[in-house]
């Protein structure tokens, strides 16, 4: 699904959203504040326009993006940058040795990992003591009136404009279904703090259509994560 609308991705972002997703990745990016010189990871990378964001931060260092899609990649590797590497690997299994990266990333696609709390101690796993980890994601907002005219748009008609604009209208039927089973921004923060994350923090953007989780890879590995919600987002 995603090989099939790769090459339309970006252009399909920006008008499903007026342009906004590009400002929030990064804003999202920001808000790791790695050094110049760090190593970071952008997960779920997709055609790199977080990464590119990211390779802007640390002009001395590097950014990984990770992918599963082999056809988002190579939309993204068209973008050569001197301090940018991407890498095709399922998130749930990263390629890389403990304590590799200074900070991480994701940006729209938690939503669609197969089980969430797996993901998390996997990132945590990857990052140094004090890196933080930085979630993207489009989210329920929790004012009525406006959670009425998101979900409006949201489920009728991103498929229209996806379909029109990203040339797949059964994937962008797809996306936003995705966000019917998302755990809320509470549960997600409760998930971060239960699989490798402290210091949790939550951002609203644009009054909730869109949130940042932002949490911290402690200084001593929690060795056995709280299994409440460990199936939160089964």
């Amino acid at each position: 699904m995603f090989g099939k609308i790769a090459e339309r991705y970006d252009l399909a972002n920006t008008v499903m959203t007026g342009g906004m997703d590009a400002l929030w990745r990064k804003r999202a990016a920001a808000c790791m504040a790695p050094a110049r010189d760090a190593r970071v990871i952008d997960l779920c990378c997709g055609t790199g326009t977080s990464t590119r964001a990211l390779s802007a931060l640390v002009p001395q260092g590097g950014v990984v993006g990770v992918d599963f899609s082999e056809p988002m990649l190579a939309v993204a590797r068209r973008h050569r940058l001197a301090n940018v590497e991407y890498c095709q690997a399922d998130v749930l299994h990263l390629p890389f040795e403990d304590a590799t990266f200074d900070g991480a990333m994701m940006a729209f696609s938690m939503r669609n990992v197969v089980d969430i709390a797996a993901c998390l101690r996997e990132i945590a796993r990857v990052l140094k003591p004090g890196a933080r980890f930085v979630n993207l994601e489009v989210s329920k907002p929790a004012n009525p009136l406006l959670r009425g005219l998101f979900f409006a748009y949201f489920f009728r008609l991103i498929p229209v404009l996806g379909g029109i604009v990203g040339g797949d209208r059964a994937a962008y039927r797809y996306l936003p279904q995705s966000l019917i089973n998302f755990p809320d921004v509470v549960t997600l923060s409760a998930l971060f703090e239960a699989n490798g994350f402290e210091s949790v923090q939550r951002v609203a953007l644009m009054g909730g259509v869109a949130s940042l989780h932002i949490g911290t890879r402690p200084a001593v590995r929690r060795t056995a994560p709280a299994r409440a919600y460990a199936s939160a987002n089964a």
